[in-house]
């Protein structure tokens, strides 16, 4: 035997030795590489889903309005709510006036939204309210009401919206878009602003404030419409409510008010508006001077139980 053959043989069980560590080295290697591919695997996983719980996060909070985002099951409410409504903030009304009892003292009106923060309720929109009635958006904890202010007074800005900020509560103002001018009583274009700009919600009378029933076929179309497009346009608000003028309407004027655009419009029936009930006969409460804080309460309590509400109205007061 040659020496190469001698040396060849003495290197083949050294070879078939080397050959299984060999082999359990590849697979250690082969193990490693596939628990660290499948660990990157795993991170990548967690960072696109925490991205994407963010993401949604982040949706929801911008599509949140001021009263909350949509209830887990994103089902409409169907809570009544009372909506109250003034006129003038202010005493004593002039002697000429024909309505003094639509005038309240800027006391009481303070008084009375003492009285009414102290039982538990707070104030929202009109387009809150609906929010809550169509897509289930919270109106915040305790028990919504919405103040309402017809006429275009200024003594809704002076008297009424400081109390109004006081309480963190808004408003909303039913504008005449042509109404009272600065000298007669009448909001200014600065203090309209204003008030939107304090969060209060603006709505319309009409241009005029005039009586809807009795207007003729050309006289409607000009105080309906011509009036949200002009407060539209001039205040960059929606404009989405109307509120009859003396509170009276019949069939041809809430088909008019809905052919405008109008999401609904509110009355001067006694009652608390609710979801079942026709968008464009809500009811509210007026509330009339001399009343005292409880007997606001007590208005407010008795008149729950009242929802019939007539296809047509015609005779209440406004000044």
């Amino acid at each position: 035997m040659s020496s190469r053959d001698r040396q060849n043989r003495l290197q083949q069980p050294r070879d078939r030795r080397a050959r299984p560590e060999r082999q359990q080295a590849v697979k250690r290697v082969r193990i490693l590489a596939f628990g660290s591919l499948a660990l990157v695997v795993a991170m990548i996983a967690t960072i696109v889903f925490a991205s994407g719980s963010q993401l949604r996060g982040s949706r929801s909070a911008k599509g949140s309005p001021s009263t909350g985002s949509l209830s887990a099951s994103n089902q409409p409410g169907n809570a009544s709510v009372p909506i109250l409504v003034y006129h003038v903030i202010n005493v004593p009304p002039p002697q000429s006036e024909a309505s003094p009892e639509l005038y309240v003292s800027a006391d009481e009106f303070s008084s009375q939204m003492v009285a009414l923060k102290d039982g538990g309720w707070h104030a929202v929109t009109l387009d809150q309210l609906e929010a809550y009635w169509t897509r289930g958006v919270p109106l915040g904890p305790g028990k919504p009401f919405v103040i309402t202010f017809d006429g275009g007074y200024e003594s809704q800005y002076t008297n009424a919206l400081p109390v109004l900020e006081r309480l963190a509560w808004v408003g909303v103002e039913d504008l005449p878009a042509s109404g009272l001018s600065p000298t007669q009583g009448g909001l200014t274009d600065a203090q309209v602003r204003a008030m939107i700009a304090a969060g209060w919600e603006l709505d319309t009378e009409g241009m005029t404030d005039a009586d809807l029933v009795a207007a003729g076929s050309d006289e409607l179309p000009y105080e309906v419409v011509t009036a949200r497009r002009l407060l539209r346009s001039r205040y960059d608000v929606p404009v989405n409510w109307f509120s009859y003028p003396s509170g009276d309407y019949d069939a041809v004027v809430i088909d008019a008010v809905r052919s405008a655009g109008f999401v609904g419009s509110t009355t001067t029936i006694s009652g608390w508006a609710s979801p079942q009930q026709d968008r464009f006969r809500l009811p509210r409460l007026q509330v009339l001077a001399a009343i005292s804080p409880s007997q606001l309460l007590s208005q407010i309590a008795s008149a729950q139980a009242s929802t019939a509400i007539p296809s047509a109205h015609s005779g209440a007061e406004s000044p």
